[in-house]
């Protein structure tokens, strides 16, 4: 999924996967071994609004026309969390993300309403790490320091970049005036920031991304998700393209971005996620890492695991339809094929690679059913497979989509 590097999944495309694996995810006492509680959980909660839908945004944002329904849809949260309790009853939650959308438009007193009614019916864990989404055109100091009195105790700034032109080529609704001020604000605050910053913007040279990512490091930032823009469909760029910096560019555009991040002590743990020490995201960790979430809110997506398999589920996503009490969309089963190519899609992501048993701890399914496309990876120099790790080699993170498709 190419979108927000700091963020959910709020579905996307897939990879049709190229073993020939049995149809069903097996049943304990069918040669599986099955998945359960152990897992960990996370909850992801969207937040459906935005002030301007971004002409490269594909996720399940609408554009405010009138005052945000905020009392209704915090209640409708609620109900399609009640609802979707006895699913992972007892199991304890080590994060929360708020995405969207632009959550930073609720209000002070609103997101304590909502963490407040979260904690009276989640078993949360007492460090949880508690996530919020916020663009710098829809904040000040006070939100900030409403957001951390109501327990956020990691904030996500969609920044994309801190040069005027590029923000305005690509449709935001701050300046770079507003995004330094923003990231002051939100490290005064927060001990846990992260900036989100696109690269390989409408006529970008690499001068300007430098400028960016230098911008970004003087601010304080502990966490930073870099990544390319691309043309999604259903955006408008998709329909009417800008012009994108040339394949070589932008290719010295991101090396650029390694050399300079890594050289300022920054971690490179996943594709686009560059960490102080101690500040990766456990939240989007536990995707990478196969783990269960439930999501709530209109268009959020969810993976749930119990001893019968593996169960994907999304919610409604018009907010009119959520707001009405139509929640759930879909709820489906995942296939072995599903689960190698779901698995391999996330952990793969991550620099260095899973722990073999992790494949069979979160999907059930033996490492050994999946020998032959390993050694195609390893032969083609895509992946490095030992008794410790399975991880992609510096070939395989530049060609990614090559590697997964082999899977």
């Amino acid at each position: 999924m190419n979108a927000s590097a700091d963020g959910s999944p709020q579905g996307g495309g897939s990879l049709k996967a190229a073993s020939n694996a049995s149809d069903r995810h097996p049943l304990p006492g069918e040669g599986g071994r099955g998945v359960g509680s152990s897992i960990p959980l996370s909850l992801y909660v969207h937040f459906p609004w935005c002030v301007k839908k971004c002409p490269y945004c594909d996720f399940n944002s609408h554009q405010v026309r009138d005052a945000i329904p905020e009392a209704a849809y915090l209640a409708a949260l609620i109900n399609d969390l009640e609802a979707a309790l006895p699913a992972i009853w007892g199991r304890r939650i080590a994060s929360v993300f708020i995405g969207g959308g632009t959550p930073s438009l609720l209000s002070g007193k609103g997101l304590d309403s909502l963490l407040t009614a979260l904690r009276e019916r989640l078993n949360l864990t007492a460090d949880a790490e508690m996530t919020l989404e916020a663009n710098p055109g829809t904040v000040d100091a006070a939100n900030f320091a409403a957001y951390r009195d109501a327990g956020i105790n990691r904030l996500s700034l969609g920044v994309q970049s801190f040069d005027d032109r590029c923000l305005a080529a690509l449709g935001r609704i701050h300046n770079g005036n507003d995004a330094r001020r923003a990231a002051d604000s939100a490290l005064e605050h927060f001990a846990r920031v992260n900036l989100d910053l696109m690269h390989g913007l409408p006529q970008q040279t690499l001068a300007q991304a430098r400028r960016d990512f230098e911008t970004a490091l003087g601010t304080g930032a502990t966490h930073l998700s870099a990544y390319q823009l691309t043309l999604e469909p259903n955006t408008a760029f998709y329909h009417t393209p800008p012009q994108l910096p040339a394949e070589d560019l932008a290719f010295d555009i991101e090396a650029m971005v390694l050399e300079t991040l890594v050289s300022a002590g920054f971690e490179r743990y996943e594709i686009s996620a560059y960490a102080r020490p101690g500040a990766r995201c456990q939240h989007n960790l536990n995707y990478w890492r196969f783990g269960d979430y439930l999501g709530v809110g209109a268009g959020a997506h969810g993976k749930l695991s119990s001893h019968q398999g593996v169960l994907r589920e999304s919610r409604r996503r018009d907010p009119r339809a959520y707001l009405a009490g139509d929640y759930l969309d879909e709820q489906r089963s995942l296939s072995a094929n599903d689960l190698v190519v779901e698995f391999m899609m996330n952990a793969l992501r991550l620099i260095e690679g899973f722990a073999p048993p992790l494949f069979e701890e979160r999907t059930g399914l033996p490492l050994a059913g999946i020998a032959a496309p390993l050694g195609e990876a390893q032969r083609r120099g895509l992946l490095s497979v030992d008794s410790a790790h399975i991880a992609p080699t510096a070939l395989g993170v530049r060609y990614l989509n090559d590697l997964l498709q082999i899977f």
